[in-house]
């Protein structure tokens, strides 16, 4: 199994893989991070198609080859297990050559010929609870990728929708999906994203992430989903909640002091 419970499990990378540059520059902190924190277990994650942009017009990555070669090289000289998501059932045996993890979108939570696509990899999948679903109702979605004969499954909580263009976490959250019998990973950035909030893109509060990863993980939390670049106001897409990459080594060293201290270690 890819999770360890005896380490703080770290989803971690841009949003968009953008270009080597980004990705080796995220990377390469990551690694430092990870050498001065050997309870951590580190995931490197991208995305090759932001197929959900709320215009035609934004950007929408590097496309599935580029992107996979790109998620390849850091796999290869970085050593870190990879994590993309997907939009179509096509999509899915070609990205499980690459990758580790095969993540199913927030919005896509319910698609079952995606869920037993990946299901059928042998791969981990990371399955985002949907923006208007309960913990409750996520015990659901397991159960699809477990009759489809996945190995092994994570649970993303990333907010629900709170009237327009907001949403809100619920801390409850993280006990009632681990009574499912998977681990629960916050997904501290897109939590704190303003859907549609920026004139034809999404907007977010990145102040925010802080706090709320700290609690999610005084809630139970199993690990944290972040998203981090070099310059987040250049980024082609999620600038807004991604937390600037000099700053990421504080925010994980402040989150294993809480995840230390509920362990009662």
């Amino acid at each position: 199994m890819l999770f360890d419970a005896q380490r703080l499990l770290l989803i971690a990378g841009p949003c968009s893989l953008e270009n080597e540059a980004v990705c080796r520059a995220v990377a390469g902190v990551l690694g430092r991070v990870r050498q001065a924190h050997p309870e951590l277990n580190v995931v490197f994650k991208g995305s090759f198609d932001k197929a959900n942009r709320t215009s035609l017009a934004g950007p929408r990555g590097t496309g599935l080859e580029a992107g996979l070669a790109l998620l390849d090289l850091i796999r290869r000289e970085y050593g870190f297990p990879v994590l993309t998501d997907v939009h179509e059932s096509v999509q899915v045996p070609r990205v499980a050559e690459v990758c580790e993890v095969v993540q199913i979108p927030a919005f896509l939570c319910r698609q079952t010929d995606l869920l037993l696509a990946a299901a059928a990899t042998g791969r981990v999948v990371n399955v985002k609870k949907g923006q208007f679903l309960s913990p409750a109702e996520m015990v659901h979605v397991v159960g699809k990728l477990r009759d489809g004969g996945a190995r092994e499954i994570w649970q993303t909580e990333r907010g629900t929708t709170f009237g327009y263009q907001n949403l809100v976490v619920d801390m409850r959250s993280f006990p009632l999906l681990a009574q499912h019998g998977h681990p629960v990973i916050f997904d501290a950035t897109h939590a704190v994203q303003l859907p549609g909030a920026g004139g034809g893109k999404s907007s977010g509060q990145r102040e925010f992430v802080p706090p709320l990863a700290r609690a999610a993980l005084a809630a139970g939390a199993d690990g944290l989903f972040v998203e981090t670049h070099p310059e987040p106001e250049r980024a082609i897409s999620d600038g807004p909640n991604m937390i600037p990459l000099a700053e990421l080594p504080a925010l994980v060293a402040q989150c294993l002091a809480i995840w230390r201290a509920v362990r009662g270690g």
